[in-house]
């Protein structure tokens, strides 16, 4: 009699391993297309903007749009996807993303592909919404391994999507880049929708901030918008102060109406602990600099020979130049947890400002060969994906447990917005030092955008290094119990997970909503 019930249980945990198995392959295959269209669009925008006949500031908006709908959409499709909705959201932001690349895929005009764009930022929501599954649906080490691998995924499909959808452009043109995208969007949407299991019926009802999420994406609409064509407009012109005050405005608004709130889109009540200030500060400004260099590394690459300065380069070439970003974000992690367990974690947001400070300045300084800018952007990744990667950790080291998860939505919304910003500035800068009708820039408008985009970096080094705490909550000195040394391991490994998420993002979506509870 025990042999056979020793054999069913045998049976059944070999079940559940399968079924984890192909819940994880069935999740990773969803953040890898989400990953991959995260920078499907980058490579592409000098194309874009010559076969559109657009400017490259206005093309550039085939970045900055996906991140943007994608710092509205994330918090957003979290709260809805709470607990029993999660499948449901996952199949809404692949389907979204599906949408979006059929819609660029056809697109005979500069507003479609845009719209197109939009819609694929809504896949930003992807990421999070895999991990709260494997969260929920695996258990012990294999859901451990899993997040690791979702993780993984997430930077190396941010890579891949440089050189592959550049290859696919190049060999075909950029309707075919976005097509490609289409396929693996709906091979994701089929395989989530086989392998991931159908909730129980029932859950609470969800309490949306709907007024908070307009205005948070009206604001940023229209300070972008204004940032990007000032230097056209004029910046003392009457469109561009008109929607540099409506963004002040709706954002001071949507500030108060954030603060009033009893259930925020993102908890900005947070932001008075100084830890939690000090990161978030230190996310915006990081990520500004970090997407001012791609997307000056991006156009640089691109521009012919004839101009001086430029290396002509290829889209697949252009990709491989990119592809370091995400090899340099994957080693940032097992570095930043060496240095925390070495010298504590308030050292590395400043180290990992300063390394991305320096970075741009040898662009600023050294952008003669690609290979120069190759061995830049790799030290780029790294530089990003270490001050990412610390951010979790100081978090949930200074926020109670059930804060944790409206705090970390909190700082990945920033480095989305950060992230937007970035990418307007820097295209910004560049327009000012293009004279008259030249078709390019001058070479010194990378000059000043580099080196402006160090700065904003070594002042986020600055903030991080004022604001960081001169103690960690939470050690307890003296003698501990076994069960709080068990309990000090589980939050260690919680933390680990969290910064391997943040670290391995640096590049393709990010891996926090706010309604992960710890």
């Amino acid at each position: 009699m025990s042999s056979t019930v020793d054999l069913l249980l045998t049976e059944a945990r070999r079940d559940d391993e399968r079924e984890g198995r192909r819940l994880i392959s069935a999740l990773v295959f969803a953040a890898l297309t989400v990953s991959v269209m995260s920078t499907l669009g980058t490579p592409l925008i000098p194309t874009i903007a010559r076969d559109q006949h657009v400017s490259l500031e206005s093309a550039q908006w085939m970045l900055t749009v996906t991140l943007l709908v994608g710092a509205i959409a994330t918090p957003v499709i979290g709260r809805l996807g709470d607990g029993p909705r999660r499948r449901r959201m996952l199949l809404t932001t692949l389907g979204a993303s599906l949408l979006g690349s059929i819609v660029a895929a056809t697109a005979s005009s500069f507003p479609q592909l845009i719209a197109g764009r939009a819609l694929q930022g809504i896949g930003y929501g992807t990421v999070p919404l895999a991990i709260a599954l494997a969260r929920q649906h695996v258990a012990g080490e294999r859901q451990r391994s899993g997040i690791a691998m979702l993780s993984i995924t997430v930077a190396v499909g941010a890579g891949l999507g440089f050189p592959v959808t550049g290859l696919i452009a190049q060999g075909l043109d950029y309707h075919a880049a976005f097509w490609f995208g289409a396929i693996f969007a709906a091979a994701a949407f089929v395989a989530v929708a086989r392998v991931v299991p159908k909730p129980q019926a029932g859950g609470s009802a969800v309490v949306l901030d709907l007024p908070g999420a307009l205005l948070l994406g009206g604001g940023l609409a229209a300070l972008l918008l204004a940032i990007s064509n000032a230097e056209s407009w004029g910046w003392g012109s009457a469109r561009a102060l008109g929607l540099f005050a409506l963004a002040l405005a709706l954002l001071s608004t949507w500030v108060l109406v954030e603060l009033r709130d009893p259930h925020p889109l993102v908890d900005l009540r947070l932001v008075s602990q100084r830890a939690v200030l000090g990161a978030n500060v230190t996310a915006l400004l990081a990520a500004m600099g970090m997407y001012v260099g791609m997307a000056l590394v991006n156009r640089l690459v691109q521009t012919p020979r004839a101009s001086g300065y430029g290396f002509s380069a290829t889209l697949v070439t252009t990709g491989l130049v990119l592809l370091p970003i995400s090899f340099g974000s994957l080693l940032s992690q097992p570095l930043t947890r060496r240095v925390i367990a070495r010298f504590g974690i308030r050292p590395v947001l400043p180290a990992g400002g300063l390394l991305v400070a320096a970075t741009l300045t040898l662009l600023a300084v050294a952008h003669g060969s690609l290979v120069d800018i190759a061995i830049a952007t790799a030290l780029l990744g790294v530089g990003v994906g270490c001050t990412f990667a610390a951010m979790p950790a100081l978090i949930v080291a200074s926020v109670p447990p059930e804060r944790t998860g409206s705090a970390t939505s909190l700082n990945q919304v920033l480095r989305s917005v950060g992230g937007a910003l970035g990418s307007a500035v820097g295209v910004t800068i560049l327009a000012a030092h293009q004279p008259g009708r030249a078709p390019f820039p001058q070479e010194s408008g990378y000059t000043t955008a580099f080196l402006a985009a160090a700065a904003i970096c070594v002042l986020a080094a600055a903030m991080a290094a004022l604001l960081a705490p001169r103690r960690v909550a939470g050690a307890s000195p003296g003698p501990a119990s076994a069960a709080a040394k068990a309990a000090a391991d589980d939050a260690a490994k919680e933390t680990a997970l969290l910064m391997e998420e943040s670290a391995a993002g640096t590049v393709g979506p990010g891996a926090f909503d706010g309604e992960r509870s710890r």
